[in-house]
């Protein structure tokens, strides 16, 4: 897996993502809340496969 997130890209997804599972511990919104830790672990790991089919990476490509 090649990284395909970029820097405000990944610590955006985190932070909703908590966010999101937060919420839902809160009991401020229903289950589908739980999502939130799908949205945080693209962030952590910083591939997004939703990004593949359509050739879309939020990171610097290297110039060599």
């Amino acid at each position: 897996m090649k990284t395909n997130v970029g820097g405000i890209d990944r610590a955006l997804r985190i932070v909703v993502g908590l966010g999101l599972v937060g919420a839902t511990l809160a009991g401020a919104i229903g289950a589908w809340g739980w999502l939130g830790l799908a949205v945080a672990a693209t962030g952590v790991i910083g591939f997004c496969p939703a990004y593949l089919p359509f050739g879309f990476r939020s990171c610097s490509t290297r110039k060599e």
